[in-house]
């Protein structure tokens, strides 16, 4: 299985730029680039800050330019969004029961489980009682299916030792792990966003994941400062490749203009191309 993995699109309205960026044509060249070199994906998720302040206009503009993608798109939550205008615009996308926006796909490769965790007035994530009680429910029936379980969720439930991000990371991470516990040798990988930041690793034992948002992103800033230092490293997303003994994910960076070309064909005469003759 091959699936596509970007997150923090963060659209503004159109005509508005973002810090001086323009979102909007960075995820549409993400997009071009996904057609025509990943149009066999079998989906995209986009996990979280789909805007940056929540309106319907930006929600809308989002809409339009994902129309274009070719494969089959699922869409999380994030702190900046507001639940009530994305699903004026995204009516397709699932709710469950509590008016969360959370649900569960079954491929043959396993269970995807996408995760709200945000919560109004803060840019920190909330595990409540209701998600708490909904995630163990989807764990426990994918195990009892046999189906491995891969994660998406916005905010990281452990530290990644950036200050400024981890003092708005998941508050509840103590009820999420013990959610988690019983089912951690079913799950396969974990795979967030709020970064801003290619990572990977692994967390309890469970592979974790996370690509650079499409406007901004954060520095690599382990002084423990507490504010958010921002940069323009350019964007870039991660195709995931899901077979029986491995999961291999590769980050893309679909911007870079450098040239290409093959190693054993180098584009000049140097140490790379030595010939016999002088």
């Amino acid at each position: 299985m091959k699936f596509i993995h970007l997150t923090d699109t963060h659209f503004v309205p159109p005509g508005e730029t973002l810090y001086g960026g323009n979102p909007q044509k960075n995820l549409a060249q993400a997009v071009q680039d996904i057609n025509e070199y990943h149009s066999d994906a079998q989906l995209v998720v986009i996990t979280g800050d789909l805007t940056h302040w929540g309106e319907i206009a930006s929600f809308s503009y989002l809409k339009e330019t994902l129309e274009l993608l070719q494969p089959p798109l699922q869409l999380l939550v994030g702190n900046h969004d507001d639940r009530q205008n994305f699903s004026a615009c995204f009516p397709q996308q699932e709710v469950d029961a509590n008016g969360f926006v959370q649900s569960f796909l079954d491929f043959e490769e396993g269970r995807f489980v996408f995760i709200d965790t945000i919560e109004k007035g803060t840019h920190g994530g909330n595990f409540c009682e209701h998600r708490k009680l909904w995630l163990e429910s989807v764990l426990s029936e994918a195990e009892n299916l046999n189906l491995p379980v891969f994660l998406f969720m916005h905010h990281p439930p452990f530290p990644v030792r950036l200050g400024g991000l981890d003092r708005i990371s998941l508050f509840e991470n103590q009820y999420f792990l013990a959610s988690v516990t019983p089912f951690i040798a079913n799950i396969r990988h974990l795979f967030f966003g709020h970064i801003h930041r290619s990572i990977a690793g692994s967390w309890k034992g469970i592979p974790i994941s996370c690509v650079r948002g499409m406007n901004h992103q954060c520095w690599l800033d382990l002084s423990g400062n507490p504010r958010i230092l921002g940069s323009f490293e350019p964007p870039n997303y991660a195709v995931i490749l899901i077979e029986e003994d491995r999961v291999i994910v590769h980050f893309h960076e679909f911007q870079d203009q450098s040239q290409k070309f093959y190693l054993d064909q180098s584009p000049v005469k140097d140490w790379a191309r030595r010939d016999s003759h002088p």
